[in-house]
């Protein structure tokens, strides 16, 4: 993809949807990354299905800790991986409350020793919670950066230091959500909706799907 197009293929995501928010549902820092915690393997759906059971019985770090490990798991039960993602979300409650007196830290090194918490959940947090330019590369990202050649990496990390150095700076902070939400509505990944792809003009993608019959 040419720089010039670059500018135009964020410009058209952002005409179309000009303040992009997460599918996840939350109302606090420590609620973000409590859901993006459990989101691993999971659909936003599914996450929030469990955590509009938890969050209104405990929704802070001493909340989590007092509810116990067994009416955790029992509240996630429904998302995969629902007991490891459990341990990890109260061993992450114990050490904000001893190292960061029950707050999110706003760094990523901070973030990414909590257990459970990845570089790309380090990235979520601090994107939305923090409005830092971060680059979060899921399997939407990964696809949708490779397919349109905006940023091409055999891995995560080489496709977020890529989408890094392309995006313009106008549009780095709101670029991930943009990007995750075509690729999970648009440029699918067994069949791309080529036929109504408002950035299909500036897409290096060759095999382009025609519209259904």
């Amino acid at each position: 993809m040419k720089p010039q197009d670059i500018e135009s293929f964020f410009a058209t995501l952002k005409a179309a949807n000009p303040h992009p928010v997460t599918e996840l549902e939350y109302t606090s820092v420590f609620e973000l990354l409590a859901a993006v915690l459990l989101s691993a393997q999971a659909t936003d759906v599914s996450v929030n299905k469990a955590t509009r059971k938890l969050f209104p019985i405990a929704n802070t770090p001493q909340a989590l800790l007092d509810l116990g490990l067994e009416r955790v798991e029992r509240a996630i039960q429904t998302i995969g991986l629902y007991r490891t993602k459990a341990r990890n979300l109260l061993e992450t409650c114990r050490i904000l409350i001893e190292r960061h007196g029950g707050e999110v830290p706003r760094t990523r090194e901070a973030l990414e020793a909590l257990p459970g918490v990845g570089r790309k959940t380090a990235n979520v947090v601090l994107n939305v919670a923090f409005g830092q330019p971060t680059m979060a590369v899921d399997t939407h990202i990964f696809r949708v950066s490779n397919r349109t050649g905006l940023a091409r990496g055999k891995n995560p990390l080489a496709v977020e230091k890529a989408l890094e150095r392309r995006v313009p700076a106008a549009y780095a902070v709101d670029s991930h959500h943009w990007l995750i939400l075509h690729g999970r509505y648009v440029c699918q990944a067994r069949k791309p909706r080529c036929w109504a792809c408002a950035v299909a003009p500036f897409c290096d993608f060759k095999d382009k799907t025609p519209a259904p019959p």
